[in-house]
């Protein structure tokens, strides 16, 4: 049988594809660049006390180990990543108007929840859906998510600008808008779900999760990732603590940002296996943190940023490259959940922990981090024997 990858594809369609992909990922990503940073600020604008806001905060990573894994596992047994999809931002646009209604703590958290529920799962099945459109028309994952990552910059950028000129209240309203933004992409994506694939398999998780490769992919994945919790929740208190202003430090994250998209943008010229995409941004990350720790000059600190473009980008290029070639087609969406679900599971017990550790050592959380970073390159080195060959074959259908 016909491997996707060699299936004639018409050029046009091709592109709608691409493009079509590139704005949803646009589109979700926005959502999350103006709600990562704001949607505090609104909580708090509201009158909600500190304890309540730090519950609410929690329910997006408690959601992305218990709920998302069920959501995208569901929806790929019903072939409909894409419908799913679909289904995630228009509730997610739904839900946050629900919850910018509210005011009282308790209905706000239960709102949030179910908004959550519905919210966290969209990446995951917009990775699994880019992948299969990887698979399906030979293109190549980095550049398409570079758009994710420019719209992030974008969407915090205009949501900063926008705070000077909105009461703070009225910011819930701005993340509406961009779910609405995403709701109106959505209906661009193309159909993509392959109909001559019927898995009935009932054991197909279990299979998944029975194979070591796959499990060294996505806890290296984890750890490396998991080691940028305290540069996320820290780095902006530690920078001002050191004397540097809130325009030096939104230039230091936007550097970061940028080494980011420049390294999806050339991931498609890169030969290197992605087990050792994933090691470099592992030990990238180690010499990241270290550095960091030690309180480095402005024009160091500022080389240091440009990291992120390998201990962030190379890592999440290696790990859905490895991803494409190790889970079979029909099982991807699966796959995505179980991934999300591992990064979720360790950035909330790694965020929980670092604020203990940051109240006892201060900079010295970044050679926690540096440790993390270090055990996900090791994990990922010692498998990369393992990962050089594919456990499923396109002809046998996984």
């Amino acid at each position: 049988m016909q491997s996707e990858s060699q299936i004639p594809i018409a050029a046009a369609k091709k592109r709608r594809f691409a493009v079509s992909l590139a704005l949803f990922y646009s589109a979700v990503f926005a959502v999350s660049g103006t709600h990562l940073p704001f949607f505090p600020v609104w909580l708090k604008a509201i009158g909600i006390d500190a304890a309540w806001i730090g519950l609410i905060n929690a329910l997006p990573a408690i959601t992305r180990f218990t709920t998302l894994p069920q959501v995208t596992a569901f929806a790929e047994k019903r072939q409909a990543i894409r419908t799913a999809m679909m289904v995630s931002v228009v509730a997610t646009a739904i839900g946050f108007t629900a919850v910018g209604l509210q005011q009282q703590p308790l209905a706000l958290l239960l709102i949030y929840a179910l908004t959550c529920v519905m919210w966290t799962p969209t990446t995951p099945l917009t990775d699994a859906y880019a992948l299969r459109g990887v698979a399906r028309y030979g293109l190549d994952y980095g550049p398409l998510r570079l758009w994710g990552s420019a719209a992030f910059a974008a969407g915090s950028l205009a949501c900063g600008y926008l705070v000077d000129s909105i009461a703070p209240r009225d910011l819930i309203w701005v993340i509406v808008a961009w779910a609405v933004v995403a709701v109106l992409a959505s209906l661009l994506l193309q159909p993509l779900d392959d109909g001559r694939r019927k898995t009935t398999e009932t054991h197909a998780g279990k299979a998944l999760l029975r194979d070591a490769g796959f499990w060294a992919i996505i806890a290296s994945a984890a750890l490396i990732q998991g080691s940028h919790v305290a540069y996320y929740t820290f780095s902006a208190i530690n920078w001002q603590l050191h004397g540097i202003s809130g325009l030096t430090i939104a230039g230091l994250w936007t550097l970061g940002v940028i080494a980011e998209i420049v390294v999806f943008a050339l991931s498609p010229r890169f030969s290197l296996h992605p087990s050792t995409m994933m090691a470099i941004g592992g030990l990238s990350a180690v010499v990241r943190w270290i550095v960091t720790a030690n309180e480095p000059p402005l024009a160091l600190l500022a080389i240091v940023q440009l990291g992120h473009g390998l201990s962030f980008g190379m890592t999440i290029v290696g790990t859905m490259n490895l991803l494409v070639q190790r889970v079979p087609p029909h099982q991807i969406a699966r796959g995505q959940g179980y991934y999300a679900a591992c990064n979720g599971l360790l950035g909330a017990t790694t965020s929980i922990a670092s604020g203990a550790i940051y109240a006892l050592i201060g900079d010295g959380l970044y050679y926690v981090m540096a440790a993390m970073a270090a055990a996900g390159a090791l994990v990922i080195w010692s498998a990369r024997h393992r990962l050089q060959t594919h456990p499923h074959s396109e002809a046998s259908g996984g």
